[in-house]
């Protein structure tokens, strides 16, 4: 049996999306810029997609800005941010356990003279309202914040955090890097109070390569990429109608009998966490009750955790120790670090994540697996 338990690191395409890439390379293949039909068409294929993207949102298509993915959409937020508002200052907030693609960002920042200030978190991962306002000051141009943690699964508190930072400093952009929470739990930009919110594709069943910016009507926002003017002179360059097209058809996909996925996708996730902390020294670092539905984080002490991985992946079954998109793999988690783990449940942590596709009966296998597999690795490594 195959079990694929790594959909945080990215997703299968659904059947739908795909018909949706490949009809928009063999038929609708115009540029959407030109004048004529074939144009027209591609033309079409994008609006269509913002349209079912702001429907989702509630919010207006032209507040939807397509980007190569989380990646882009993260650094036309913070970046874009950063260059409209320097006149106004300097200063960005950001809790301590952001995504590479937001923690990079600030880095690259901090080289160019802006100062930047970490949020701490608690021992789940949760950066609180109050400390996050009082990190904004007058000349805050910036509050950053992801959703839902991609390696514990904790969900930030971004409306409560929304509501104080701009109470304190009403001039703030609000920016929420929503890759790991859209079509995971409800993430409506109004109800949030966020200015801006990134979310990735392939997170979704969608294809790789593909994602979107919400920049709420009236922001100013400097672009960075430049050149023929396309999307309202934000995102300069020919739109990838394909992955736009699949995109949006994954995006109606996703949402279709939404609660009832969740619900879905909840219960196989927590009878793996039942499973597998019943066995000794086996630890979940996921808050069950109110993290995100589709990830748990699991400590396997005593084995380290990319032998724990491989040894799964002889049998079939496909984790992730951390995020996926950190090419330094050797490194320790700042988010565990953040959390307090100790070095025994540091090397030892392994993250699940679910999708609808996945079954009980494939939990059921995992944790046979598993029962077979750990007694025998810690011995191995105690010999």
């Amino acid at each position: 049996m195959e079990c694929y338990f790594d959909n945080s690191a990215t997703t299968r395409v659904y059947d739908v999306a795909i018909e949706a890439v490949v009809k928009a390379m063999k038929e609708d293949y115009g540029n959407p810029s030109s004048l004529h039909n074939k144009g027209l068409d591609a033309e079409h294929l994008v609006a269509d997609s913002a349209s079912a993207i702001a429907s989702v949102l509630k919010v207006l298509p032209e507040e939807i800005i397509f980007t190569s993915g989380g990646t882009e959409s993260n650094n036309m937020a913070i970046i874009g941010s950063a260059l409209a508002k320097r006149r106004s200052g300097k200063h960005i907030v950001v809790s301590s356990v952001e995504h590479a693609s937001v923690s990079a960002v600030m880095q690259f920042l901090i080289r160019e003279g802006y100062e930047i200030s970490y949020v701490p978190t608690n021992s789940e991962g949760i950066a609180t309202a109050e400390d996050f306002a009082a990190a904004v000051r007058d000349d805050t141009i910036l509050v950053s914040c992801m959703h839902i943690n991609n390696e514990i699964g904790s969900v930030m508190p971004v409306a409560e955090i929304a509501k104080a930072v701009k109470a304190k400093n009403k001039n703030v952009y609000f920016h929420v890097d929503a890759i790991q929470s859209f079509g995971k739990i409800p993430a409506v930009p109004k109800q949030i109070g966020c200015d801006l919110m990134s979310v990735s594709g392939h997170k979704i069943h969608g294809p790789k390569g593909s994602g979107f910016l919400y920049v709420k009507k009236g922001l100013l926002l400097r672009p960075i990429i430049y050149g023929g003017g396309q999307q309202k002179n934000m995102r300069s360059g020919t739109e990838n109608v394909p992955a736009i097209a699949g995109l949006g058809a994954a995006v109606k996909k996703t949402f279709d009998n939404f609660d009832e996925k969740t619900a879905h996708i909840r219960a196989v996730r927590d009878k793996l966490v039942k499973g597998v902390t019943e066995l000794e020294n086996v630890y979940c670092n996921t808050d069950i009750e109110n993290g995100a539905p589709h990830i748990a984080s699991i400590s396997f002490t005593g084995v380290r955790a990319e032998v724990m991985l491989h040894a799964l992946e002889d049998k079939g079954i496909y984790v992730s120790s951390g995020s996926a998109c950190s090419s330094n793999k050797s490194k320790e988690s700042a988010v565990l670090t953040a959390i307090g783990l100790d070095k025994a449940r540091l090397e030892s942590t392994l993250r699940f994540s679910f999708a609808e596709e996945n079954t009980e009966e494939e939990v059921d296998y995992a944790l046979t697996v598993i029962k077979e597999l750990l007694p025998m690795l810690r011995h191995y490594v105690r010999g």
